[in-house]
């Protein structure tokens, strides 16, 4: 294995990702929504922190980046265009720029919507991909400051990647996500097997992420909403995707 992924929990329902490159010892936090959590996953796998990778700059996922940097010397690395609005950022990014990590090549797509300067970053050798919150298990993140038509272009932006893809989102969401996702899907055998399981892992108190681009577009509403079954639910047969999925986005903002 050349690459590590550590998760843990975090404030009441973030997750935590370290990223390790085991080449080069290099060790990333996506995102830093708590430090002590982050300090403690450190410590834990005996990784030192070498970089900050934020997928955007809301406080639960960079709030934790000028301490993180004082104390590590870390590089902080985000959306070269919220270079205003991410704590003690190094290197500015664009959409589908690559850089190394360690002796990994790491891709970052511009995705807007949940924010106006949001990005992903995607690992193709390991088939990674951190979403922050633009899609969520069983959702998608809202609406904040970007449109519907933005959050769109995103998803299907990152649909395109392989269906092996192991997505890791920043929320434990997914019971929540399933009670909404049933009513506009309520045939669907995949999704109704997969609320199950859910059920099953929550109840357990384990969590539901990561999960992977082909799950994803077979259960997601958010990401179906070229599916006729769907759209006929919606009294939208025929309409525009773009359309379906701004009216999904307005359903469960209001679920």
């Amino acid at each position: 294995m050349t690459v590590e992924v550590s998760m843990f929990s975090c404030l009441s329902d973030n997750y935590g990702f370290l990223l390790h490159d085991v080449s080069s010892g290099f060790t990333a936090a996506i995102d830093t929504p708590e430090v002590t959590a982050i300090n403690k996953a450190l410590s834990n796998k005996g990784w030192k922190l070498t970089h900050i990778f934020n997928t955007h700059h809301h406080f639960d996922h960079a709030g934790g980046n000028a301490e993180l940097k004082e104390q590590w010397g870390c590089e902080v690395v985000g959306a070269a265009k919220d270079a205003s609005r991410i704590p003690g950022l190094d290197k500015g990014v664009h959409d589908q720029e690559k850089f190394s990590f360690g002796g990994q090549e790491i891709e970052v797509f511009s995705v807007p919507g949940h924010t106006s300067g949001h990005i992903a970053y995607y690992l193709a050798d390991a088939s990674i991909l951190f979403v922050g919150d633009t899609i969520f298990s069983l959702g998608c993140g809202r609406l904040f400051e970007g449109t519907a038509s933005q959050m769109w272009s995103s998803l299907q932006k990152l649909m395109k990647l392989p269906d092996e893809t192991v997505i890791y989102c920043a929320h434990e969401y997914t019971e929540a996500n399933a009670d909404f996702a049933i009513t506009i899907e309520p045939d669907n055998d995949a999704l109704q097997k997969r609320i199950e399981k859910v059920r099953g892992l929550r109840s357990e108190l384990r969590p539901t992420v990561p999960t992977t681009l082909g799950l994803e577009k077979s259960t997601n509403p958010f990401l179906r909403a070229e599916e006729n079954s769907i759209q006929r639910r919606l009294g939208m047969l025929g309409g525009e995707p773009e359309s379906v999925f701004a009216k999904i986005r307005q359903m469960k903002d209001s679920f």
